[in-house]
């Protein structure tokens, strides 16, 4: 059964499953915008996150109900709530209570490793369900709603985990999309006890603070749309983070986006707060008998991300580490840094991540700072691979792709084909004064294609002075010469298939008998065709060739690429070494079953459960620094 086979049996699985959410739609990008906007604007004049310090906040403990547990398995998910197929998909796979997978990282093709051998520590993994579930940011999309909430988060999650003889604590923070309608609807779903399935919800804040067996900590920060840390949030991290943490505890910081990334980007101070973070409420706490401070010689070991809907990691750099972007080799002693935002949400690009990060920048406005800055340095197993991720990201300008721009955002060659009709209609009036005729659409049917050809040259004539005017302007003001701007060339070459569809249309022998509102109909079905086909075509090809930016994140988010999910289960081991498990879903399931939900009603679950693989090899992180 289909999804939109299961849309027909709502009523009976308490939500609707929908779509996945088509970004370059323009209908979506519009809504999306308008409530971005307002969620900045009202965010500087009215934050929740202020409104909270009336809320209780506990420290929370996992596991529930055994306080000297020395063991833990906790569970990752980032960017979840959207399409039904590919949310579902890894939320059947979190509520499996094991996962089996090959010991050692292998491609899409499960190929075996290399020699063939298979040695006890390459034995299969057996991985358990997670007592903890962490959802680090965007549980909906494409903006926070009830119904959103509803029908692209709880609705899978509970059909996947309806019961539970032990149930698991879910804890969130929000991210950007969750932030859209100023966090109402988030706080409504995770911060009032309520129950998703067998996941409890226990949080009472958009942040939270979870003490773990072992010593280790993990610790959600709710950065409100990239803002500062509000007072309530830093004063509940100080009593119940600061003052309990002791020499040699291990912190996991999740935070809403990758800012370690983004500083390396274009904004390096993107990464400001979270270092704030770390040196005064991590490593340094305030002595309540002196008011100075001291150290608390506890570290962060490992920072946990999502926001790109990529898998990628960061390993620090010790001294003896050759020079270099080289990967470091595998030490328990390194921090590590890794983004997994594969919950459910478009794939996003590998093959642009920085190789090595310089953490702060060197040029961050922060007054106390680590000088000299840590380097990170990106290991060599990202999903998707830099090969894969460029190969798919070619997918967007490809027409026998199955995701090329038009087909994946019919909305969008819709748009196009409206704008090319009325470009249409203002080089036909330019055509007609060029030929000395009244009427159009009496220029249209009289002309040939010889008449167009000078036409045509005064065009490119046009744009190539515009060119010109533009570069000179930049040498008289005392600027550097650069290619024109990725605006001005997409302006410019959708300007380039208005005059091909007025040329299209020219070359098109009317009937003597037609009408002129015939012709004229004629003409405006002609452009809208080269508009929704070649203009969107010509469209997709301007966003391939960026190479930064935001255009350059439409390369994938334009496609909407369900498949290529993915997960981090974690194990606290006695002892207290971390485990990391980078777990992958190469194909989402897309045919369904419906079953009894023991809670009443039905519930929809995979016909096929999707086949889980590593990523990389497990990586293991020391508690101590």
């Amino acid at each position: 059964m289909r999804t939109r086979e299961l849309r027909g049996h709502a009523a009976e699985l308490g939500f609707t499953p929908q779509d996945q959410v088509r970004w370059l739609a323009p209908r979506q990008l519009a809504r999306t915008a308008v409530k971005a906007a307002l969620a900045a604007v009202f965010a500087d004049y009215s934050d929740k996150r202020e409104f909270q310090k009336v809320l209780d906040a506990d420290l929370l403990e996992v596991p529930l109900g055994h306080p000297a547990a020395r063991e833990l398995w906790i569970d990752f998910v980032a960017d979840l709530g959207d399409g039904f197929d590919a949310t579902a998909s890894v939320a059947f796979t979190l509520a499996a209570e094991e996962l089996t997978v090959a010991a050692r990282a292998t491609g899409v093709d499960g190929a075996a490793p290399r020699d063939g051998s298979l040695a006890p520590e390459d034995q299969p993994l057996r991985l358990s369900r997670g007592s903890l579930l962490v959802l680090g940011g965007d549980e909906v999309y494409p903006a926070a709603s009830a119904t959103g909430y509803e029908d692209r988060m709880k609705g899978p999650y509970r059909a996947a985990l309806p019961e539970a003889a032990d149930p698991p604590l879910m804890v969130a923070l929000p991210g950007n999309h969750d932030w859209y309608d100023g966090l109402t609807a988030f706080l409504r779903m995770f911060t009032q006890a309520r129950s998703i399935g067998a996941w409890r919800t226990l949080q009472t804040r958009s942040y939270f603070c979870v003490r773990l067996p072992e010593r280790w900590w993990l610790v959600g920060l709710d950065s409100q749309l990239g803002s500062y840390f509000d007072d309530p949030q830093l004063r509940y991290f100080e009593q119940h983070l600061s003052a309990n943490l002791r020499e040699g505890d291990g912190v996991i910081v999740c935070s809403a986006e990758p800012t370690w990334v983004k500083s390396a980007d274009r904004n390096v101070d993107a990464f400001n707060a979270l270092h704030w973070f770390d040196r005064n409420i991590v490593r340094t706490r305030v002595d309540p008998g002196t008011g100075q401070r001291v150290p608390t010689h506890a570290s962060v070991r490992l920072w946990l991300t999502g926001d790109r809907h990529h898998y990628a990691r960061y390993a620090e750099r010790l001294p003896g580490d050759p020079p270099g972007a080289a990967p470091p080799p595998p030490d328990p002693a390194r921090r590590q840094m890794v983004t997994c935002g594969l919950g459910g949400a478009f794939l996003a690009a590998t093959h642009r991540l920085p190789a090595v990060l310089s953490l702060p920048p060197r040029g961050a406005r922060l007054r106390d700072k680590d000088d000299p800055p840590v380097e990170f340095a990106r290991t060599d197993r990202t999903y998707p691979d830099t090969a894969e991720s460029r190969r798919l990201a070619r997918g967007i300008a490809v027409p026998w792709s199955g995701r090329w721009l038009p087909w994946r955002n019919i909305g969008f060659a819709k748009l196009a084909a409206v704008v090319h009709a009325v470009l249409f209609l203002l080089m036909s009036f330019l055509f007609a004064l060029a030929e000395g005729v009244l009427r159009p659409v009496d220029a249209v049917r009289r002309a040939g294609l010889g008449d167009f050809w000078g036409f045509g040259a005064v065009c490119l004539g046009v744009a190539v002075g515009l060119l010109v005017l533009g570069f000179l302007g930049r040498l008289l003001r005392g600027r550097p010469a650069t290619p024109p701007s990725g605006p001005a060339v997409a302006v410019l070459a959708q300007a380039a298939v208005a005059v091909f569809a007025l040329a299209v249309t020219i070359a098109i022998p009317y009937p003597k008998g037609w009408d002129g509102w015939v012709v004229l109909s004629a003409c405006l079905g002609v452009a809208a065709v080269v508009g929704a086909v070649l203009g969107s075509g010509v469209f997709a090809l301007w966003v391939l060739s960026a190479t930064g930016g935001e255009v350059a994140e439409w390369q994938m988010s334009g496609q909407s690429i369900e498949d290529h999910k993915g997960l981090l289960r974690l194990h606290i081991a006695p002892g207290g070494d971390l485990t990391l498990y980078p777990l992958a879903l190469d194909t989402v399931c897309r045919d369904w079953e419906l079953r009894e939900d023991p809670n009443g009603g039905k519930r929809p679950v995979p016909a096929t459960p999707p086949a889980v693989r590593l990523i990389e090899d497990p990586v293991v992180i020391s508690r101590g620094a």
